[in-house]
């Protein structure tokens, strides 16, 4: 009843259909370029749209592109079509949108709130270079020892796991294809790792250069992947499977030939 009520006193124009619209596949977006599988992002689209009048929303979307149509008595037929750049996984902020996606559905903000709450969302601080840093070295370093490695195998991964997040920062500073920036740091990480070993440092290259893959290989892709498909979501789930796939062969590509020249 709340909702027939407010759909008959609050009656949209085309143009404000078409900003509501534009908010709710940003929101849609940002949270697929966290990590977000398809099916909430369709979801979160269609609630949204739904709670500011629309009586139908349809919504399509895959890795890389977004499409919404939505349908209304008063402003007609809407479509807009976003092209999402690329993925990241960022649980906290998937959260806050996710929170976000609530309180519009339930209090139905007006356009300046919603962009304030994204602004706060958008200018939200994540962990700090320093931080990332010591995590790469974190992980490096205790999956070396949980593979079998000794203690200077831990402290050779963890010093190399430093030296990647360096490197990994200037070569993006380039702007290059994903997969090659992984093929290049996985270049690296391969020689650094039998580096170590000749001069003493560590003992067994093997050991530390698992501890540096783990850093790169995509499990939570591969994870996601079979999560869409199992949730209905195939074609994103075969587009997801084989990036995995993709990404995986060129890990082990690069650390195969860094040892080869040893």
């Amino acid at each position: 009843i709340r909702d027939r009520l407010y759909r008959e006193v609050c009656r949209m124009t085309r143009d404000e259909a078409e900003q509501y619209l534009y908010y709710a596949m940003t929101i849609g977006e940002q949270l697929l370029c966290c990590g977000a599988e398809v099916g909430r992002v369709e979801d979160t689209i269609r609630r949204i749209c739904l709670a500011y009048g629309a009586s139908r929303a349809d919504v399509f979307s895959i890795t890389s592109s977004i499409v919404t149509t939505i349908y209304g008595e008063d402003f007609g037929i809407c479509t807009q079509t976003r092209r999402v750049p690329g993925m990241a996984n960022d649980l906290g902020r998937l959260d806050d949108l996710n929170q976000l996606s609530r309180f519009i559905c339930e209090f139905r903000p007006k356009p300046e709130e919603i962009q304030r709450r994204l602004d706060v969302i958008r200018n939200k601080k994540g962990y700090s270079f320093r931080t990332q840093i010591l995590i790469y070295a974190v992980i490096s370093g205790s999956f070396s020892v949980f593979f079998g490695g000794d203690l200077n195998d831990m402290i050779a991964s963890a010093l190399i796991g430093i030296a990647l997040k360096l490197f990994e920062a200037f070569v993006k500073r380039g702007a290059l294809n994903s997969l090659l920036t992984v093929l290049l740091c996985c270049g690296a990480g391969g020689v650094l790792s039998n580096l170590t070993v000749l001069i003493g440092l560590g003992h067994h290259a093997d050991l530390i250069s698992i501890g540096n893959i783990m850093l790169l290989i995509p499990g939570i892709a591969f994870t996601n992947s079979l999560r869409d498909m199992f949730s209905g979501d195939t074609i994103t789930g075969l587009i997801r499977c084989m990036e995995s796939i993709l990404l995986a062969l060129v890990v082990g590509l690069g650390f195969t030939a860094a040892n080869l020249l040893f």
